[in-house]
């Protein structure tokens, strides 16, 4: 455990007057705050927030004299930490949870979840299971999540009514669907899309391509010249199974990051998702480029894709996010799960027990997908000027006790159900079980509708 400091010494200077008491919105008084930038944790600091960003960080004895708060929160017990981001999600597939378990990746998509898309996947199914995942998401401490599923506007939507940040992927293949009939109409929906949403603060895109083994070369250069035009970062599944490295071996005579690398993705807009299946040479060239990759261990395991190497990722410098996938391979939308299982698996592959360190795991699970998407100036960590996207998990309870080290017990023993409150943009959206911006009896009348639709 590393204490920052027991006073460390206020962000703003207020010597020349110091009765002067500065006016906030919220002010938060946990027992310990885990900025993850810097490294380390604070115990008794407040947190000052003032139009949606975190303003300052103080002793909380000299809290009172220096911010006049329009609400204060006693948090005894609790850690206080950034708000998680899911690195990577299809958050309409909530619907599908446990519609097609104990399968195969390639046998899963064929034989169940393509045709059940093909037949029900529209604008009302995505906006309803999104609004699902963005309910489950943030009653367990997430705050933002990066997403990829057709129907972008209606995954925004549900983001928007919720109040979640929210990352849309402009979702590309060639495969026609309900939504777009070839690579070419989704880029083009996804930017109208996009242009809708330009200047709302908890909105963003990426542009999505499926993964190489669903979209052509042609697409994946116009993509690649896009991304690199607008700035936008690309989201992709990359290297997930062995079948699809020999399905491209066998159709392009090149592995899928080759084919990626020849249009021109390469880059630190780069978010790989999965990459199981690395040889070393392709983690060093991912790290040369400055390419992200997202760690789905639940869903890895599930659909035995595979256990990556996370450790080579790391001592390559490779920077990392953690992401939960779908529910429907999951099934559930747990980051702190993920972020234990990401911990543990990462010292059984390498065998060694330093591998993925708690602290580390936490800043994959935070500050590593800020990163990669490029808002790391925004949220992620607990920085004044950035965004106030918070969560207080308490750790009062027996089966937490005792507490030695606060960031270890986020990671090895904490679980969502100790998740107290989450704010985004300083805007309280969950507490003690409630959520301030999702009516639940409304949307549990619509998942029942789903449910029986859906039902073979």
């Amino acid at each position: 455990m590393v204490c920052l400091s027991a006073r460390l010494p206020c962000m703003i200077d207020y010597s020349d007057n110091a009765a002067m008491a500065q006016p906030v919105d919220l002010l938060i008084l946990p027992r310990w705050i885990i900025p993850v930038q810097p490294a380390g944790m604070l115990v008794n600091h407040a947190l000052a927030v003032k139009a949606g960003r975190i303003v300052d960080i103080c002793p909380a004895d000299e809290a009172p004299s220096r911010f006049a708060a329009r609400e204060t929160v006693e948090l005894p017990e609790h850690a206080l930490i950034p708000g998680l981001i899911n690195l990577h999600t299809h958050a309409a597939m909530s619907l599908l949870r446990g519609f097609g378990d104990d399968m195969p990746l390639m046998a899963w998509l064929k034989d169940k979840i393509w045709p059940a898309e093909q037949a029900h996947v529209s604008a009302d199914f995505v906006r309803d299971g999104s609004l699902l995942a963005c309910a489950e998401m943030l009653s367990s401490g997430t705050t933002c999540f990066n997403d990829m599923y057709f129907f972008p506007g209606a995954t925004a939507d549900a983001a928007q009514d919720a109040g979640m940040r929210a990352v849309i992927g402009m979702v590309a293949m060639d495969f026609p669907t309900a939504y777009a009939a070839d690579a070419e109409d989704y880029l083009n929906k996804g930017l109208a899309v996009r242009d809708r949403y330009k200047g709302e603060d908890r909105m963003s895109f990426t542009f999505a391509p499926h993964a190489p083994y669903t979209i052509s070369d042609d697409a994946l250069g116009r993509i690649g010249v896009l991304a690199e035009q607008l700035d936008v970062p690309v989201h992709i599944h990359l290297h997930e199974t062995l079948d699809e490295i020999r399905d491209s071996l066998s159709r392009f005579n090149m592995r899928p990051l080759e084919r990626i690398a020849a249009a021109g993705l390469l880059s630190p807009r780069l978010i790989a998702v999965h990459a199981v299946h690395l040889l070393d040479g392709e983690i060093e060239t991912l790290a040369k480029f400055g390419c992200n990759l997202v760690h789905c261990p639940a869903s890895n395991l599930k659909l035995a894709s595979g256990l990556p190497a996370v450790k080579k990722w790391l001592d390559a410098g490779i920077n990392l996010g953690i992401g939960t996938d779908g529910a429907a391979s999951n099934n559930r939308l747990d980051m702190f799960a993920e972020m234990r299982l990401a911990a543990l698996l990462a010292k059984g592959v390498a065998g060694d027990a330093a591998a993925l360190p708690a602290a580390r795991a936490l800043e994959a699970a935070t500050l590593g997908g800020a990163r990669a998407l490029g808002m790391e100036s925004q949220t992620g960590s607990l920085t004044p000027g950035k965004w106030a996207d918070m969560t207080a998990v308490n750790l009062g309870g027996l089966n937490t006790q005792p507490v030695f080290d606060p960031i270890s017990h986020l990671v090895y023993v904490a679980g969502r159900e100790q998740v107290s409150q989450v704010w985004v943009g300083g805007e309280l959206k969950y507490a003690e079980g409630r959520l301030s911006s999702v009516n639940m009896s409304d949307l549990k009348a619509r998942l029942a509708y789903w449910r029986d639709k859906l039902a073979p």
